[in-house]
């Protein structure tokens, strides 16, 4: 799947060759505050889980991926847009119901790059009728994040326990029926 630049910014898959960029990415202790509690990802980490769990869910037929999110006029990295099923590593993935998220760099915050892409991912998904739900989680106190989801017009769900690669955590579910 391609999806055409937005406003400011373009777009394509990761690959298991973007390991300098996840770490990169993943190196600022801001930007990994509501995921591991400020400690940055070692590139070892990338290679040995992060690439292999990206491969896992990547399915460019269906927009499944991190997708890349770079400047269109000096195509800088900026950060990602997650697409993939919820509930894809629990075992009770739901196809139609897919979870977004995204992490950038903290020079793109506040600028309104993560909303853009966002938006613009999700856009492009509803049209190709990939999608019944856009789904989202977050820490209960990340409130930059459930600020996006509530621009992406998400509203509350619930909250829950996540399991992610760290354990369970306490979060709340946004969701918005396409």
């Amino acid at each position: 799947m391609i999806i055409a630049p937005s406003t400011r910014l373009k777009y394509r898959l990761m690959t298991q060759q973007d390991g300098d960029l996840l770490a990169e990415l993943d190196s600022d202790p801001a930007v990994m505050r509501y995921i591991t509690n400020g400690q940055p990802t070692s590139r070892e980490q990338i290679e040995q889980f992060y690439l292999p769990r990206l491969a896992k869910f990547t399915h460019p037929q269906q927009g499944w991926g991190l997708w890349h999110c770079s400047l269109l006029d000096d195509d800088t990295f900026l950060g990602w847009v997650l697409i993939r099923p919820m509930n894809f590593f629990e075992g009770d993935m739901e196809e139609r119901d897919l979870e977004i998220g995204w992490r950038f760099k903290q020079a793109a915050w506040g600028k309104g790059y993560a909303t853009e892409a966002a938006k613009h991912i999700a856009e492009h998904l509803a049209e190709q009728n990939k999608m019944d739900y856009l789904s989202a989680i977050a820490l209960k106190d990340n409130l930059g994040s459930i600020n996006i989801m509530q621009k992406l017009s998400m509203t509350f769900l619930k909250e829950g326990k996540h399991t992610g690669p760290d354990g369970p955590v306490d979060v709340v579910y946004y969701r918005k029926a396409i």
